[in-house]
């Protein structure tokens, strides 16, 4: 999968195709609502929109809002909230693990303060609940309101998981589908909210689909991806102590001295490279990787039957599209 000289590759690229023009107006949308006369907000704000990601969540909203109807005028605005909430969470992500790149470029926290980074996460939550306030939109409201809420208990559930290895497989389930399948589910839902009501379930469950495929996805790229194409070190999450799919999958099948490794590793302050990359060598020999893909190929067979039944078109057939690229993506 190549990328594009935007960063975007070509699979996402022709996903977002059928939005095109409306998601290049859903950028002028998120400039016009987080726009503030303060300067320090202003500085912050043109460092984010220079590092604004893939605009996915959007193009999900924009496609199911076109399934089987013509969206009303409220489209742009919800589109151009989901990615404010979106770009939020990372914000607070990026200062709660003390993170100091995000897509290849240094995080809020790193260039400012810690402080900045929580109140600028803040921001742009408030700025997203006033403007879905302004259009009167109640029922895209609730959903989103609901994801960030799940997306805030999914957080703090992370924290608080004080023996990391302790974490089983359903806990982390538990996790992806509050701090990432809440979003995209949101985000489908909402475009349903905005065009035909009648898909909603549909497309709220497609989503939510979707978004476990694209964590363990994203979770396996932690282990097989390079900081060049994915924008964050390699094994950025065992740095952080975080379990996810892919180790989880190779606990079970680890012999004792491999376990032993794995929880010495788990103990030391500092690891370096080495150190990494046994533990990444130990998963994949346990078979975690090849588990975590066939999860992740479970979950995207379960976002494509949710689609079956739909309305026939091209933004359709661009969802339909989302599912290969969110378990194939190598960013």
């Amino acid at each position: 999968m190549t990328q594009s000289a935007t960063g975007i590759s070509p699979e996402l690229s022709a996903i977002q195709a059928p939005v095109h023009a409306l998601l290049d107006r859903v950028s002028g949308e998120i400039k016009r609502i987080v726009l503030s006369d303060f300067a320090q907000i202003e500085e912050v704000n043109e460092h984010l929109l220079f590092m604004r990601g893939k605009l996915f969540r959007p193009a999900l909203l924009l496609l199911s809002s076109h399934v089987g109807a013509e969206p009303d005028d409220d489209v742009l605005t919800l589109a151009a909230v989901v990615e404010l909430v979106h770009l939020a969470t990372l914000v607070h992500d990026d200062a709660v693990d003390h993170s100091v790149l995000r897509r290849g470029l240094p995080t809020v926290n790193t260039l400012w303060t810690h402080q900045v980074a929580i109140i600028m996460g803040d921001y742009l939550y408030s700025r997203s609940v006033s403007e879905l306030a302004r259009v009167g939109n109640l029922q895209a409201l609730e959903v989103l309101a609901g994801a960030a809420n799940d997306m805030a208990i999914g957080e703090m559930r992370q924290l608080t998981s004080f023996d990391a290895l302790d974490f089983t497989e359903d806990d982390y389930y538990r996790l992806i589908a509050a701090k990432t399948a809440s979003l995209m589910s949101a985000a489908c839902e909402m475009g349903a909210i905005a065009g035909d009501q009648g898909s909603r379930r549909a497309l709220a469950t497609y989503g939510h689909n979707l978004g476990m495929a694209f964590q363990i996805a994203d979770d396996l790229l932690d282990y097989t991806g390079t900081e060049e194409i994915t924008g964050k070190p390699t094994g950025h999450d065992l740095r952080e102590r975080k379990v996810t799919l892919p180790l989880v999958g190779a606990l079970a099948n680890a012999t004792p001295g491999e376990e032993k490794e794995i929880r010495t590793f788990f103990t030391i302050t500092d690891p370096n490279d080495k150190e990494i990359a046994r533990v990444v060598g130990i998963v994949e020999e346990c078979g975690g990787l090849a588990y975590a893909r066939e999860r992740a190929t479970q979950y995207a067979e379960a976002a494509r039957d949710t689609l079956s039944g739909l309305a026939e078109g091209p933004e359709l057939s661009a969802l339909s599209e989302a599912i290969a690229y969110a378990v194939d993506r190598r960013r």
